[in-house]
């Protein structure tokens, strides 16, 4: 008696390709939207990093020209100026004997330097010759705040008009922001100083 063979049909139907097809479709989407996302998360983490570090220059400069203040070179006052968003003073703040006068300030979204060297006999300081730098950018906001001889670290700053011969301690807070419209958030810095030519305590 004849066996009979039986045919078994190893292929795919139409059906199994196309479910295969979209489960391919599917993995590779999803791969790539988590792909897209870490690529994103790694800017924003990349971007504040940045951000933080050059912050913290800008500040550990900003601190220590404003630190060594002191009388200009004219006898005037060593600061000239004090207002919420930009602070005035003299400093000598690099490898010549005379004081710069410096002045921080924000321009726009920009937060600048000025400085004016002295020049003349007798000496003054002209306003015409400051040269301005940029020193960060993406700057939504900048506020100097001043304390006197009382602060405490809980004192309230003085109010404005500031009296300039009672400011001790000046406070600078700086706040950041690439893009108002996506994130990550804006980003604030804060930073304190004494001006050491000013301590009573001396």
């Amino acid at each position: 008696m004849k066996k009979q063979k039986i045919k078994i049909n190893t292929g795919f139907t139409l059906v199994e390709i196309l479910f295969g097809i979209a489960i391919f479709i599917a993995i590779a989407m999803a791969l790539s939207l988590f792909s897209r996302n870490i690529w994103v998360y790694n800017s924003f983490v990349s971007a504040g990093f940045v951000d933080t570090e050059n912050s913290r220059k800008i500040l550990k400069t900003m601190v220590s020209e404003i630190r060594t203040a002191s009388t200009a070179d004219t006898g005037a006052y060593v600061i000239s100026q004090a207002t919420s968003s930009s602070f005035t003073f003299y400093s000598n703040i690099d490898s010549d004997p005379l004081k710069e006068k410096v002045r921080y300030f924000l321009n726009g979204t920009n937060l600048q330097k000025g400085v004016v060297k002295p020049t003349g006999s007798p000496l003054t300081y002209n306003s015409g010759s400051e040269i301005i730098s940029t020193l960060a950018v993406n700057v939504t906001s900048v506020q100097f705040s001043y304390y006197n001889k009382n602060y405490d670290g809980t004192t309230a700053p003085l109010s404005f008009p500031i009296n300039i011969s009672d400011v001790r301690l000046v406070k600078i807070t700086v706040t950041m922001d690439k893009d108002p419209n996506a994130p990550p958030a804006p980003t604030t810095f804060s930073t304190q100083v004494s001006i050491r030519n000013l301590k009573d305590n001396l």
